[in-house]
């Protein structure tokens, strides 16, 4: 539960902070850091953010009480994000109105959001049952009904497994579901049978071969070493063990929180393109624990502490196209200032920080995976801001295109693209509970016979799984009407890396 950081939105806690200095070898080569810009300003503050599947971005309005109002940032024609416009993406139905809550992107390309915390502000939590589904060729939001018989859903995890369904995690039970969802109609089944604790501020990271795991947070009240980790297997339905982390990752202090007890927080956890785990640690007063998970052979081993009282106590992680990991850390549990590390896989590299850093804590980050390969950063402020890292796309990284139509007629439905890895080698940014980014599927990006970047909706995606290897996925895809005739050149982007362009004709 997280009512100790009580409409934490509206009143971040000062620190001041010294930044340590950091020494690298020799012979490694020297750290590069990316560069902060800022988009164009949006129409009020803005909080998590979801990308949809014609490139666009799909964000709502952080004003404590009016997070019923959406927004979309569509790119300009020359694909940035940097100078696109924000249109209006609809209101939520009345009386549903969370600050954090479940989301994903489901292979329809609609978005469905379920629970919240905060609903309507309420200063007490509100760990709402409601949700809501964002339908993308209406711009209209419909109520969706959480599982039957739960009380609570509130700032829950999700996933969307690789048969393309819906998992949703009751936030303060063992319980979770899976959605079967047809149109506007979702089923809800019960799953998840052997999960060792609640799910409350636990995240949900989805592996090769479609597993999903998770790091316990609440184990501090099941197991006395608090350092359990949980594998979901995708066939069976069932959880069972993946093992100790070696190190502790949730917060057990009440030191640091300013709430009289644990606050029970996680980081994210973050698949890389090695097939290792980034999973990051909240420990109050201590410095933050990191861990690493080899999905090859199934084992943790420690990861390097943040260092001084660093840690992220909630917050956001991305992966970036070099195979680093974009990090938000900040001091103690909820305090600023923000402080933002590249991880390679061996160092945390201490990289640059978004103008707005020095008034967040990390809980207030969000992040998500443009197709520019930028990261999108987000604060509940007017502020929105794009890291451009200085790495080019990691080796064997890209989706690989098989086959396409040489000739695609404009304004045509359904049209076809068949490859290797076109839903990439992870999920993409990464949170926990409160907020879900995932970008593990393909976008259609077409260059224009006048230079105009185009994307095409694409849907009904073959799987949603990740690292999927030599096999042959698929994907639909939309052409706008508006498109120019002519020659163009066509490339399927994942998590800001785009394949080999193929040469098309628009007729």
């Amino acid at each position: 539960m997280k009512v100790c950081r009580t409409l934490r939105i509206i009143l971040f806690p000062l620190l001041v902070w010294s930044c340590l200095a950091f020494t690298q070898d020799a012979s490694t080569p020297a750290f590069v850091p990316g560069k902060w810009g800022k988009v164009t300003t949006p129409p009020a503050p803005i909080g998590h953010a979801l990308l949809l599947t014609d490139g666009s971005v799909l964000a709502f309005n952080a004003n404590c009480g009016t997070t019923e109002n959406w927004f979309r940032l569509v790119p300009d024609s020359t694909g940035s994000y940097v100078h696109g416009t924000w249109v209006n993406a609809g209101t939520l139905p009345a009386g549903y109105d969370p600050t954090y809550f479940a989301s994903a992107v489901l292979p329809s390309g609609n978005v469905i959001i379920m629970g919240g915390e905060y609903n309507g502000c309420d200063p007490n939590g509100a760990w709402t049952t409601l949700g809501a589904m964002y339908n993308v060729h209406t711009n209209h939001w419909s109520s969706v009904a959480a599982p039957a018989g739960w009380s609570t859903v509130g700032d829950a995890q999700s996933v969307v497994l690789p048969n393309g369904k819906f998992m949703l995690a009751n936030c303060c039970t063992k319980d979770q579901a899976i959605a079967t969802v047809s149109g506007a109609t979702v089923t809800w089944s019960p799953t998840g049978a052997g999960k060792f604790d609640i799910n409350d501020e636990e995240g949900w990271t989805l592996l090769p071969g479609g597993n999903v795991l998770a790091v316990d947070a609440y184990v501090g009240s099941y197991l006395a070493a608090g350092k359990n980790s949980e594998i979901y297997n995708t066939a069976t339905g069932k959880w069972s063990s993946a093992g100790s982390t070696k190190v502790q990752l949730w917060d057990s202090s009440a030191t640091c929180g300013g709430a009289g007890s644990a606050s029970y927080e996680l980081g994210p956890a973050v698949l890389r393109p090695d097939g290792t785990v980034l999973a990051t640690g909240a420990n109050a007063c201590g410095a933050g624990n990191t861990a690493i998970y080899n999905t090859t052979t199934g084992t943790w081993t420690a990861g390097p502490a943040f260092p001084g009282i660093l840690d992220i106590a909630d917050g956001p992680a991305a992966l970036l196209r070099d195979g680093n990991v974009l990090l938000d850390a900040s001091p103690g549990v909820f305090n600023t200032p923000s402080k933002f590390f590249e991880w390679d896989g061996t160092t945390l590299n201490a990289t640059t920080a978004p103008s707005g850093a020095a008034l967040d804590p990390s809980y207030a980050g969000n992040m998500l995976v443009l197709p520019t390969g930028q990261i999108l950063f987000t604060d509940f402020s007017s502020t929105v801001s794009v890291y451009t890292p200085t790495g080019a796309a990691c080796a064997g990284c890209a989706p690989v295109i098989t086959s396409v139509a040489a000739t695609l007629t404009h304004g045509s439905i359904n049209n076809g693209v068949h490859g290797k890895q076109l839903n990439g080698l992870s999920q993409g940014a990464g949170y926990g509970d409160d907020a879900q980014a995932a970008t593990n599927y393909p976008l259609v990006r077409i260059t224009d016979s006048t230079g105009a970047v185009v994307y095409c909706r694409t849907h009904t995606f073959s799987t949603m799984g990740v690292a999927t290897g030599s096999a042959i996925v698929s994907a639909l895809f939309d052409i706008p009407a508006s498109i120019a005739l002519g020659p163009a050149k066509l490339v399927v982007v994942t998590n800001g890396i785009a394949s080999v362009a193929k040469a098309v004709t628009i007729i």
